[in-house]
């Protein structure tokens, strides 16, 4: 089993800073988890708005937003609006081919502005891209997950996201999450100072995402938003990882797709030509990506750079 460390880099997303951790420059997606970005733990002062992020189209992907903390008003093209709250997954899916596209506004929300009367004026959110297989036909669509399967081993609490697990004990637990390829998602919150035990099977890619705090492995200490990703994992392996009270990870992972997977911008493709008709269309209105009824914003693409490269 191969194992490398990536670090953050950090984004403007809507007027507050993210940690993003893919893309990553020369590293390929985990399965087809091709984006990952962390917002938080943030708190807004009485005056801040919080995130705030315009109209902006997808193609060829999904976003899967999982609420840790806070609470975020989506608004898509296909016509839905909800809030996500706490330990809530969100997944909106943009469809495959160039006939298919989805637009969305996101907005944090607080008890004042459209929010639960227990809304945290903050944030904690990880907001990850699935790239979807170009094989397949698939439609835009929307799913809201208010409840998830979940469970405590020890001194460890745990989410299942996305995907199915069996846990070193086998327990095996499956989420209702929509997929149309092989992924996990799974969160992992330490109670108390605890060593975890978290399985790997063959023939997935995987990485541990420090969402509070960082964990130690094989005797190395990793910090907040670090992401560890495992490959060529031959066999069933159990890897343990310890941590303080508090700290806080996501095992993310994934078979890996059989296409090349492009990013630019908002959008995915499996080659350049689609991901340009994507920014002549979106730039040009083109009713593929519907409308949002949103006073924010409507961001412009832009263009590819001339060294660009599939």
């Amino acid at each position: 089993m191969k194992t490398e460390t990536l670090k953050p880099r950090i984004a403007d997303v809507g007027g507050i800073p993210i940690a993003r951790l893919l893309p990553n420059k020369g590293k390929q997606p985990i399965g087809a988890w091709c984006f990952m970005d962390h917002a938080g733990p943030a708190e807004f002062g009485d005056d801040e708005a919080g995130m705030q992020v315009g109209r902006h189209p997808h193609t060829n992907l999904q976003t899967f937003s999982w609420m840790i903390d806070g609470e975020v008003l989506h608004k898509d093209s296909i016509g839905n609006e909800q809030v996500i709250t706490k330990y809530q997954v969100n997944v909106m899916t943009a469809g495959t081919g160039n006939d298919q596209g989805i637009s969305h506004t996101e907005q944090s929300v607080f008890p004042d502005t459209g929010g639960s009367p227990e809304a945290w004026r903050g944030m904690n959110m990880v907001q990850l891209w699935i790239a979807l297989p170009t094989d397949q036909k698939i439609e835009r669509n929307f799913h809201h997950y208010p409840e998830l399967p979940s469970w405590k081993e020890g001194d460890a609490e745990f989410v299942l996201t996305t995907g199915s697990y069996t846990t070193p004990g086998g327990d095996s637990y499956e989420a209702p999450t929509i997929q149309y390829s092989k992924l996990l998602g799974l969160d992992v919150n330490l109670v108390e100072d605890t060593e975890v035990s978290l399985v790997l099977e063959p023939g997935m890619e995987y990485g541990i995402l420090m969402v509070v705090d960082g964990i130690e492995y094989q005797g190395e200490q990793f910090e907040q938003n670090d992401l560890i990703r495992f490959d060529d994992i031959e066999e069933q392996t159990v890897v343990k990882v310890k941590g303080k009270k508090g700290t806080r990870f996501m095992l993310l992972g994934g078979e890996p797709l059989n296409q090349k997977v492009l990013l630019w911008w908002n959008f995915v493709a499996d080659n350049k030509e689609d991901i340009e008709q994507a920014i002549i269309d979106w730039n040009n209105n083109h009713p593929r990506f519907g409308n949002v009824d949103s006073e924010l914003k409507r961001l412009e693409a832009p263009e590819l750079p001339e060294g660009f490269k599939e």
